[in-house]
């Protein structure tokens, strides 16, 4: 464009022109705010801002090793756990066959000395030792107040005088545990009102 296009152009009064806010500093001098962030910046001593830096990495470094030895702690106790409890699932499962023997033997008749019939005793007994050697243990729940931690109640009958309310009146099945956790319940018939 030419000069006079530019003297042609319509000017607008109304706008002021902008202008960048000043900032004092110390020493009496005007200068525009962005540079004054820069100054108040440039004035920090590099010293100062290594030894936040550092400090602030310090406390990462320590957040990061309590939160290792946290999750080495949480994985070694499940370490242990499944160690201590690696045999349950096996355990449960020999314990179905151990039921299927016991109402075999529920056919045979105690004083009956036939081959079969030693041999599923010889076999019950052989496998309750070795389950029994590995941790697993029976519910004693007849006589017994109801847990039901423990205990499923199948059935209720009335308390008597034998049974008050809350006592375990029969055991339907055999409940077990393997060390400290139960892993088949016990069922039960309980007295109740």
């Amino acid at each position: 464009m030419s000069d006079e296009a530019l003297e042609d152009a319509p000017v607008d009064d109304a706008t002021p022109p902008v202008e960048e806010p000043l900032v004092e500093e110390a020493e009496g001098e005007n200068i525009p705010s962005e540079e004054a962030v820069d100054v108040v910046e440039e004035e920090r001593d590099p010293l100062e801002v290594a030894l936040e830096r550092a400090e602030f990495a310090e406390k990462e470094i320590a957040y990061k090793e309590a939160e290792i030895q946290n999750v080495r702690k949480r994985l070694m106790g499940e370490k242990a756990e499944l160690i201590q409890y690696g045999g349950m699932g096996l355990a449960r499962r020999m314990l179905t066959i151990l039921g299927d023997v016991d109402r075999a033997l529920t056919g045979i008749e105690d004083d009956d000395e036939s081959p079969v019939a030693q041999g599923l005793r010889l076999l019950r007994n052989k496998l309750w030792h070795e389950l029994q050697a590995d941790g697993v243990a029976t519910i004693e729940a007849k006589g017994a107040t109801f847990d039901p931690s423990k205990m499923e109640a199948i059935t209720t009958i009335p308390p008597s005088d034998a049974f008050p309310s809350g006592a375990v009146v029969d055991v339907l099945e055999q409940g077990y545990t393997y060390k400290s956790k139960v892993i088949l319940v016990a069922r039960v018939v309980v007295a109740s009102e």
